[in-house]
């Protein structure tokens, strides 16, 4: 189990750029992986709430932090051009020393597209656009002078310089589980896969499918990282346990299923619930706290869960 990763999922929600930076050096101290915001521009519910913007907090935090990995879960394909997206990708990286998992999607938030003035085409062709603007963006980082003409997107030789510090290219993440169309351009275009929590329950019914696009298109299956966006109540003991749980269930309850998808318990039993998820092949856990990543959460699972993979 010694490639098992652990990253923050750490939505940006009523956070200063302090605070979220605070939180993003305590997991690089204590070992975490990576660290993840989201590609919104207010939270569902609580749009008067502080909401930083994705891409430019990703930037604030490169110079501030030396180790930890930083992307987003993921970017919304539909809010900036690829062919854009592909020279602030590679800046990005270069500016964090190849630090940079580019994690994108589909998106999804019909009311946020509408706030914004953003076109909400239906779930199909923001997909196809998808599959096209990934196809924009590898060309970009792989090529000296790309062209491309395409249903959505056109590149007239068009250069991108300097070039990512990761080669051939960051590491791709697609966030999605739509078996018949989304984990088909997974198949096509990513480096690692994140299972988004709301498609947990099916874990191994989504992971089947996403090996038999892979099938189809005769690429190696295991050359897709497999990444889950989950959720973990822990207590030192039962009895801190139950009380966080409460507190968790009160704050996130309404808009997660916890009850059926998050890790919890004690450290001990949080573990064997990680490791027989490991055992269906995840090697890269993207988690929320219970308690929004309390200082304390962090430092418990860094030192009584993590060590278990290490």
């Amino acid at each position: 189990m010694s490639d098992v990763k652990f990253g923050l999922f750490y939505p940006q929600v009523g956070q200063s750029f302090g605070d979220y930076r605070d939180r993003a050096l305590l997991a690089e101290k204590l070992g975490y992986d990576s660290i993840f915001c989201v590609d919104h521009m207010w939270q569902r519910g609580m749009p008067e709430v502080d909401h930083l913007e994705a891409w430019t907090l990703l930037s604030a935090l490169a110079p501030s932090t030396s180790k930890i990995r930083l992307g987003a879960l993921v970017l919304c394909n539909s809010y900036r051009n690829p062919a854009l997206l592909a020279k602030m990708a590679s800046t990005l990286d270069k500016i964090s020393d190849g630090r940079l998992i580019l994690g994108v999607g589909s998106g999804w938030m019909d009311e946020e597209y509408r706030g914004y003035g953003y076109a909400f085409p239906p779930t199909l062709e923001r997909i196809e656009q998808l599959d096209e603007g990934l196809d924009v963006i590898k060309r970009l980082f792989t090529e000296k002078c790309a062209d491309f003409q395409g249903k959505y997107y056109t590149l007239d030789q068009a250069y991108n310089r300097p070039a990512p510090a990761q080669g051939p290219h960051p590491p791709i993440l697609i966030g999605g589980g739509g078996e018949k169309y989304m984990l088909k351009v997974v198949a096509r275009h990513a480096d690692i896969w994140n299972c988004p929590n709301n498609h947990s329950i099916e874990f191994e019914k989504r992971r089947d499918a996403l090996r038999r696009h892979c099938d189809d298109r005769g690429r190696d299956f295991s050359e897709i990282e497999i990444s889950e966006q989950s959720f973990i109540v822990v207590g030192a003991d039962e009895a801190d346990f139950k009380k966080r749980w409460e507190m968790a269930n009160a704050f996130l309850g309404s808009t997660f299923d916890l009850e059926n998808t998050a890790f919890r318990g004690t450290p001990e039993q949080v573990v064997e619930q990680l490791q027989k998820r490991v055992a269906q092949g995840v090697t890269f856990f993207t988690f929320l706290s219970g308690d929004f990543h309390a200082p304390d959460t962090l430092e418990l699972i860094a030192e009584r869960v993590l060590p278990a993979f290490a």
